[in-house]
């Protein structure tokens, strides 16, 4: 890894520390769809770090959602560029459905509490407009939709879809602010699911909806006979497996907190078990390796470790829950 990603990777660990944030680092493991998972409360986030953000592309953000899906998690990537072109502080972009921030905008909501306003789609740069707060707005001035649409350059049927609370362009917004001489804009909650505004078939004024994930393919077997017999043995037990793929885990399980199930040499193990015990702690669920030999440990840093002749032991959750629980922190 680029020394200078490293660094930028952890500038962000040590502002989301700084606002609250327990953080588990995991830009070390590869491959790894995210970098760093983070959890405030109930807030968790799944954070990527790219430098031009052109190299997201549809499977690695399929992933990303996918994991964000299973965490119950709000999946943010932060860059730099996009092409040529560096990413603006205070606008929101989108790729494949996931959102994404300048390193700017993330360092202004995290350490001032200022909240982004604009987003960016293929036809320009938009606002989420208070549609409430134009409408009492322009009655106060007693100004028609007519009026309004005149001073703002749009049409009157704009007007009125802003008074909905579609979204308006960003030139159009500042020239309604100028002359109201107040915001009308609702700030864009970073830490919160993304609800783009939606075009109407007619209306140019509008943002178009960001670019969709194309529809997942099945997802081959793995093809690795250790791992695919531990997942089979978590599904007998009942429980909803979703096997990952770049990630420092092999599969997800439900049971019903989260359970991270990773499976591969004990070396492997002793590679990853601080990075699988970190993201356990910070989804508040649990982490287990799965190891063909049988160890002479019961975990390593805290990570349960298990035997496939120990996890075949088990026919029900609730049993190998209570052995993961004992042996962590052993």
């Amino acid at each position: 890894m680029a020394p200078n990603r490293e660094r930028w990777i952890d500038r962000i660990r040590t502002r989301l520390e700084a606002a609250g944030f327990y953080v588990a680092d995991s830009h070390g493991v590869r491959p790894s769809s995210f970098d760093l998972a983070a959890r405030r409360d109930s807030t968790l986030l799944l954070l990527k770090i790219l430098k031009n953000i052109d190299a997201l592309d549809a499977e690695e953000a399929r992933r990303l959602l996918e994991l964000g899906r299973l965490f119950r998690a709000i999946v943010l990537v932060v860059g730099e560029t996009s092409g040529a072109a560096e990413l603006e502080t205070g606008v929101v972009y989108t790729r494949y459905g996931v959102p994404i921030v300048a390193d700017g905008t993330l360092q202004e909501f995290l350490e001032k509490a200022l909240p982004p306003f604009l987003y960016a789609s293929p036809g320009g740069t938009f606002a989420r407009v208070d549609g409430e707060r134009l409408r009492i707005l322009r009655n106060s001035r007693n100004l028609s939709l007519g009026g309004l649409a005149s001073i703002a350059g749009v049409s009157r049927r704009a007007i009125q879809l802003y008074e909905d609370g579609a979204g308006a362009e960003a030139q159009v917004v500042a020239r309604i602010e100028a002359y109201f001489g107040e915001p009308i804009v609702r700030p864009i909650g970073l830490f919160e699911p993304v609800r783009p505004t939606r075009r109407r078939p007619g209306e140019g004024e509008e943002a178009p909806e960001p670019e969709a994930v194309p529809p997942e393919r099945p997802r081959p077997p793995t093809g690795d006979p250790l791992r695919d017999g531990v997942l089979r043995q978590l599904d007998g037990m009942g429980l909803e497996v979703t096997v990952t793929v770049r990630a420092p885990f092999d599969a997800v399980a439900k049971t019903p907190d989260v359970l991270l199930a990773a499976v591969g040499s004990l070396r492997t193990a002793l590679h990853r078990a601080e990075v699988l015990q970190a993201i356990a702690r910070v989804a508040e669920g649990h982490a287990m390796f799965v190891v063909q030999e049988t160890p002479h440990r019961t975990s390593i840093g805290g990570m349960p470790l298990l035997s496939v002749r120990e996890l075949r032991r088990h026919r029900d959750p609730e049993e190998l829950l209570e052995e993961i629980s004992e042996r962590e922190g052993s």
